[in-house]
């Protein structure tokens, strides 16, 4: 007879060492925030905001670009994070990452195409701030899409070859995007090179609250999945037995981190490794439990993205360095280590 799951019960599952673990990651993520809040080409003093004496100069860059910026690359961090660390279990295979399903391609490749040829339709001018976020949203949907039909409904037999799909597809979007910048011109090459090695110069409000809003419950709803991720690990035949859906826990995992990944490419450009990297520096710090792992994994992503992004304003001032290659710069080295240390065991 099979045994119901309980609810998800957050504290219920992690011992006290990873609660101070979970608690010392929230205080780094505040930490960082305040000091990507007060550090960049133009200076805040965090004192004068709060006694209300700061200059309206001061608060127009807080309000309506930096803490903008800041939100975002919190938002796209833990999410990131946080879908490396579930499909890692999913798959349970520890270098499995977001982008090789094949979702940030096809993101990637429905934002470029219409950088480069989108221009050339009126709606493109009407509809300029959202255009390219739709059209990476849409692009991220077409290739859910291609995964549920070529894995028959991620069926267990279909998903073995999830993997290999996303390696294709990203051989595919990367042909593509090749060509568009072969054929763009130079004030679209430099939009383009620009957004595919991300970056969240061009936060606003009006942009990121409808996708923060969708990455927030994508967030919670993988979150309540766990339990069940832990289950996972002791084999989809023991995990059915023991009360799980399989076929529905996949979906909701899969589905849920295509969301995520979709909208946070839409919103930020391609960012690499953090998915791989992050999940495995938690899973160092507090163990493999899917209840702490998943929230350390959000939490620390957040904490990797606000820094990174804070590197990427001021290493180079007033210049600014795409985030895909700071991120690419520290999860390379983090990535051959894992090949290497799995070749070993």
């Amino acid at each position: 007879m099979n045994r119901k799951i309980h609810s998800y019960s957050f504290l219920k599952f992690i011992d006290f060492r990873q609660r101070v673990i979970i608690c010392a990651l929230f205080f780094m993520l505040i930490t960082s925030i305040l000091l990507s809040t007060k550090i960049g080409a133009f200076s805040i003093d965090l004192f004068e905001i709060i006694s209300k004496s700061a200059s309206p100069l001061e608060e127009m860059v807080l309000l309506e670009i930096r803490i903008p910026r800041i939100l975002l690359s919190c938002f796209v961090g833990a999410s990131l994070g946080l879908s490396g660390a579930s499909l890692q279990g999913l798959f349970r295979n520890p270098l499995a990452d977001p982008g090789l399903i094949g979702v940030s391609a096809g993101a990637a490749l429905g934002a470029a195409l219409t950088i480069v040829v989108g221009s050339d339709f009126t709606i493109y001018t009407a509809l300029e701030k959202y255009m390219i976020p739709i059209s990476a949203v849409l692009g991220s949907v077409c290739i859910i899409l291609l995964l549920y039909v070529s894995t028959m409904g991620f069926s267990q037999k279909g998903i073995a070859y999830m993997l290999l799909i996303g390696i294709a597809v990203n051989a595919f979007a990367t042909v593509g995007i090749a060509f568009l910048t072969f054929i763009s011109s130079d004030l679209e090459l430099r939009s383009l090179s620009f957004w595919i090695m991300g970056s969240f110069g061009g936060s606003e409000w009006i942009t990121i609250l409808p996708g923060i809003i969708i990455i927030s419950f994508a967030i919670l709803w993988m979150i309540v999945s766990s339990r069940e991720l832990d289950i996972l690990q002791l084999g989809e035949s023991e995990a059915s037995r023991l009360g799980v859906d399989v076929k529905k826990l996949k979906f909701k995992v899969i589905i849920s981190s295509a969301v995520i990944v979709g909208v946070s490419v839409s919103l930020s450009g391609m960012i690499s490794f953090v998915g791989l990297i992050v999940p495995h520096i938690v899973r160092l710090l507090g163990g493999v439990n899917h209840n702490f792992l998943l929230v350390g994994s959000a939490i620390a992503g957040g904490i990797l993205m606000s820094v990174a992004d804070l590197g990427s304003r001021t290493l180079i001032q007033p210049a600014e360095i795409p985030i895909g290659l700071i991120t690419s710069a520290l999860g390379a080295p983090i990535f051959l280590w894992l090949i290497l240390r799995s070749v070993r065991k």
